[in-house]
């Protein structure tokens, strides 16, 4: 079993920032990929970036060039740099990690955007 704790959402006005951390415990010997996806009122839950273990990433289109992933595998910790926060990336984030077949959800944090 893998344990995720993550930290860090909050309310931030327009163009502010924020960082989230997510840190794994447990049976994480063999993580490939960390991540971060969200889920908005009424959506789909969806992608937001990822990270492989040898460190390449992935955004989705609506965050590139605002937010940043990043990976401390010392310590099994993904963090997600948000930057220039709009509105529109108001959402419940969930971090995910994927442990050889397995993939395991953190409970989720709560980002709001005020306009």
């Amino acid at each position: 079993q893998v344990q995720l704790v993550e930290s860090g959402g909050g309310l931030v006005q327009a163009g502010g920032s924020l960082r989230l951390s997510c840190a794994a415990s447990g049976s994480i010997f063999s993580i490939n990929a960390m991540g971060w996806y969200r889920q908005a009122p009424g959506k789909q839950r969806e992608l937001v970036a990822a990270i492989t273990s040898g460190g390449n990433t992935n955004y989705a289109d609506s965050v590139k060039g605002r937010f940043t992933i990043s990976r401390d595998n010392a310590k099994s910790t993904v963090y997600l740099q948000m930057n220039s926060l709009k509105p529109e990336d108001t959402a419940v984030y969930y971090c995910w990690v994927a442990v050889l077949t397995t993939d395991y959800w953190g409970q989720g944090t709560q980002v709001t955007v005020s306009s």
